[in-house]
């Protein structure tokens, strides 16, 4: 009869601490695209150069891209989203809508656990 009870207890024990990861999944607020539900969104802007899916999974590598191509090969050209010019250029183009460096990629980064480098080269924005 005792060892029943340490089986059936190390048994919960055990379950428990395997589930613990669903459950706080469950408990994570996120919307549809997977970032965080407070997250501040700009005011000013309804389009981005992506949709917000592509961009949450997937900005890094846009980021990298007109990186290589304005610092590597002198490519300066603009991106065009439905008739408006964006700079390749995070301050001068993600920043123009994104004002907040706090509310916006430091809260994001947070949420998912990481830590970029654009600032060790990039001047942060003013006000934050």
């Amino acid at each position: 009869m005792g060892e029943k009870v340490w089986i059936f207890g190390g048994l919960t024990v055990f379950l428990v601490l395997a589930a613990s990861p669903i459950w706080y999944t469950v408990g994570v607020a996120k919307d549809a695209t997977g970032a965080p539900a407070d997250l501040e969104m700009p005011l000013n802007s309804k389009e981005c150069v992506k949709d917000k899916a592509y961009m949450v999974a997937n900005h890094m590598d846009l980021l990298n891209q007109w990186r290589d191509a304005v610092i590597r090969e002198g490519d300066k050209s603009t991106v065009e989203v439905e008739g408006k010019q964006y700079p390749k250029s995070l301050t001068m183009g993600c920043m123009a809508c994104h004002t907040s460096r706090e509310n916006f990629c430091t809260k994001c980064h947070a949420y998912a656990d990481v830590n970029p480098t654009c600032w060790d080269c990039h001047l942060e924005p003013k006000g934050d």
